[in-house]
Parts: structure tokens; C-alpha cells; sequence
């Protein structure tokens, strides 16, 4: 039996690798046709979720067929949050993962609470009509160093105490038994399944 086509507005391809790993035997998750020519509009919301909402029903008008959306990033306790919303380009725009973790490093120098969690929010749309929501989060703390080269983003400061390393120092499969956003796809296809949304 042929699985059904899901397409995701991403052209991160760390994000898309998790999200078809997630999806796998339940669904095929495929890029957006045409997204790198459609104009990527302004992430205005406060939380992940608002922007979540706000590309999924954007991105949804290009397409008849189901789509999702996510907003994701690394909030610290310590920065009261930060940096949340705008984890992505937290050394500015343009920045990149190195100098994204160079930032985190240096606002958290000499503090000792590094607790800290990932947080995705998953939306779910149909010709620009929401479907749904699915939120899950990971907790973990900042390391003072980066260790390990895998994943993207945070990962290699992103500690995971019931793994003993970093998420850069698990393998692919290990993460995703517990990845943000491996939960939120499956809470997403859960829903699904139960024809609940």
C-alpha cells in the first residue's frame, strides 16, 4: 500500500532528514514543489507557534495537498528564554551554526545554571486552512564546549543527560528516539492515524 504524501515547507535539509526519519512507514514527507521560488514570508510571531501557524497556512496556499510547517529552536533557562524565536539567527542575519554557538557560549560564560530545552511546534495545513498543531520539547543543558560533529544547530553544545553526550555526538537514529521533532511528527501522525484532526 503506497504511504501518503505529506509536504513540508523546509529547505533546511537537517530538518527534512528528521522529519522523513520520523515519518518512516507512516508517511512520505517531501519537499514543497517550487518552494525555493516562492517568497519566504517574515517570521512576525512571538512564539513557535504563531510562526508555525503563520508558514504552514502561507505555504498551504501553494499546494491542494496536506502541508506542514515548524518552528523550532533551543531556549535557556538562564537567558530567560533566549534564544527562542529567533534561534536560528541569534549572531544576526546570515548567521550560521558556528556563530550561532559562539554567541550562545559567550552570553553564558560564567553562569552555572545551563539548563536548557528544544522546542518544536509542528502546524499542519490544507489549502491555507490549519489542521493542527503538535508541540513536544527535549530537556537537556549547555555544555561550556562544542563535542561531537553530527546533527546541526545547537547539537554539539546540546547535552543530554540519559545519553551521556551531546546531541552532535549521537548518531541520527539514537537522537531521534527522542528528538523535538521526531516527537511532534509522530504526535502529528498520531492524530492522523486517529482521524482526529
Amino acid at each position: 500500500m503506497e504511504k501518503p504524501v505529506l509536504f513540508c515547507a523546509t529547505s533546511n535539509a537537517g530538518k527534512l532528514r528528521e522529519f522523513r526519519s520520523a515519518a518512516a512507514g507512516s508517511l512520505t514527507i517531501e519537499t514543497l514543489p517550487g518552494l525555493a521560488d516562492i517568497r519566504v514570508p517574515e517570521e512576525t510571531g512571538n512564539t513557535f507557534e504563531a510562526n508555525a501557524i503563520l508558514k504552514a497556512v502561507y505555504y498551504g496556499g501553494f499546494t491542494d495537498g496536506m502541508i506542514l510547517a515548524e518552528d523550532s529552536g533551543l531556549e535557556v533557562e538562564a537567558l530567560g528564554g533566549a534564544p527562542g524565536v529567533y534561534s536560528a539567527r541569534f549572531a544576526g542575519a546570515g548567521a550560521t551554526d558556528e556563530t550561532n554557538n559562539a554567541l550562545l557560549l559567550e552570553k553564558l560564560q560564567g553562569v552555572t545554571d545551563r539548563r536548557a530545552r528544544y522546542v518544536c511546534v509542528i502546524a499542519l495545513a490544507r489549502r491555507g486552512v490549519m489542521i493542527g498543531t503538535y508541540c513536544a520539547t527535549v530537556e537537556g543543558e549547555i555544555l561550556t564546549e562544542r563535542r561531537g560533529n553530527s546533527g546541526f544547530g545547537y547539537d554539539p553544545l546540546f547535552y543530554y543527560p540519559p545519553f551521556g553526550c551531546t546531541f552532535g555526538e549521537a548518531s541520527m537514529e539514537k537522537k531521534q528516539t527522542v528528538s523535538h521533532r521526531g516527537e511532534a511528527v509522530r504526535r502529528m501522525i498520531g492524530c492522523l492515524n486517529a482521524r482526529e484532526c
